[in-house]
């Protein structure tokens, strides 16, 4: 038996390191799939990502009538220039394009956001009129999306600790045309502003802090900057960030909760562990939200995505009703 258990952990050793994964992530990876859906996950994140961008339907161009403007703009890969086969206002573009200077990304046409996030957007089915929290707003890619779903109406809190990521925020903010966006520094989850605006919100995204470990494919060196110690100080910050989200959240109000991890620690763990005490919000299937977009994807109860199986980074996505 003994023997047995060394030549397992040997092999385990050997296929971390022929897939350039620390040891400890591999073997939860290889736990959570079986071990040859983890080695094609594994692989897909050593490859290159594409380049996506969305399209700001506040700007009043379609999907295709941008497609054809680039195709025009990149003639020699106008034939890698496409729609994302799921989101239904993504482009795909070859990896290294000079969009950032194209005429298009700098009047606010496009923005640069992988399908995946643009997925997450949606699955928070913002309307028009509403009052919205992005809890962990960062440079503000899924405030800036639901904006245009909400076609410029209701009000957006975009809630970060730190001043330089909405500071970017700010300047893609005067690209958008978007008007219905108030940033909001906050010293921490537990910040009065916070409390002062308990239960006032009809949709709360938290794309939590995380591994990041879904998006290696355009940040390599993260696998090396994190350990199964951090992993735990990240438990504990994605639970308390995520307790405190939801005190915004109003009656009917949706939570969404979110991460670009691949772990199971991160994502279904997280839900599983927040509706045992709290009682008064309940999952709903992610089916039911996505649908309406015509988004149809395998997994029923959450939003699950990995370059292997979807093309697009690591994401996970639930969406929890407040009942009472």
């Amino acid at each position: 038996m003994a023997t047995k258990i060394k030549a397992n952990k040997l092999t385990n050793i050997d296929l971390s390191v022929k897939l350039s994964l620390p040891d400890w992530f591999w073997s939860k990876l290889s736990t959570q799939y079986n071990e040859k859906i983890a080695i094609k996950i594994a692989n897909s994140l050593l490859l290159p990502a594409q380049l996506c961008v969305r399209v700001n339907a506040l700007k009043g161009k379609n999907r295709q009538e941008v497609i054809t403007e680039l195709k025009k703009s990149f003639p020699e890969v106008q034939d890698q220039i496409f729609e994302t086969k799921i989101s239904p206002i993504g482009i795909i573009l070859p990896r290294g394009s000079f969009i950032q200077k194209h005429l298009l990304y700098l009047e606010g046409n496009v923005e640069i956001q992988d399908e995946g996030s643009q997925l997450l957007s949606f699955l928070a089915d913002a309307k028009r009129g509403q009052m919205v929290a992005d809890f962990c707003a960062g440079a503000g890619g899924k405030t800036l999306a639901m904006a245009s779903m909400m076609k410029n109406t209701g009000r957006i809190y975009s809630f970060d600790i730190s001043g330089k990521r909405l500071d970017n925020l700010k300047v893609r903010l005067k690209r958008s045309g978007a008007s219905n966006i108030s940033m909001q520094r906050i010293s921490s989850e537990n910040d009065t502003k916070i409390k002062r605006l308990k239960e006032k919100f009809d949709r709360v995204l938290v794309d939590a802090p995380c591994t990041g470990f879904g998006t290696l494919r355009r940040n390599p060196d993260l696998k090396w900057k994190h350990s199964e110690k951090t992993l735990m100080e990240l438990i504990v910050k994605q639970r308390n960030i995520l307790q405190s989200a939801a005190r915004l959240c109003k009656k009917k109000g949706l939570l969404i909760y979110a991460t670009c991890s691949l772990l199971n620690e991160e994502n279904e763990e997280q839900v599983t562990n927040f509706l045992s005490k709290n009682l008064d919000f309940k999952l709903l299937s992610k089916t039911v939200i996505l649908e309406k977009f015509g988004i149809s994807l395998n997994d029923k109860k959450y939003l699950k995505l990995n370059p292997f199986e979807n093309d697009t980074d690591g994401f996970f996505g639930a969406v929890m009703e407040k009942v009472r």
